[in-house]
């Protein structure tokens, strides 16, 4: 269960710091192409999603990694996956249902990381 976490923890991992690391510094012009949301949402709320982001990719890799509360790991996959849930329904209030996809996508790879993450530790 320990190699099967990591597998999906460093995938996760490596989506999310991409994600938020764009958020949290690009400017809403070199996000736009890629995330036509942040036209309309303010900047410092796309900031802070990526912040939310970056912290979640810490809480999944950290505590397992260093054995200090690993138990964390589960808290910050069920947090990447309610992220998920409301940037889907945020999508569908937009009516961008087309755009729902890759968030079902995460929600699952989040909550196969919590259980995951149970199992482990």
């Amino acid at each position: 269960m320990t190699v099967a976490y990591w597998i999906v923890a460093v995938l996760l991992g490596l989506f999310y710091a991409y994600s938020g690391g764009k958020k949290a510094v690009q400017s809403r012009e070199r996000l736009a192409p890629m995330m036509a949301w942040v036209d309309t949402t303010p900047m410092p709320v796309v900031r802070l999603i990526g912040v939310v982001e970056i912290v979640g990719v810490a809480g999944l890799v950290l505590p397992p990694l260093t054995g200090v509360a690993p138990s964390l790991a589960v808290a910050a996959a069920i947090g990447l996956a309610v992220l998920q849930v409301l940037a889907a329904g945020f999508h569908l209030s937009r009516g961008e249902a087309k755009e729902t996809g890759l968030n079902g996508t995460l929600v699952a790879v989040a909550a196969v990381a919590a259980w995951l993450a149970t199992e482990a530790w």
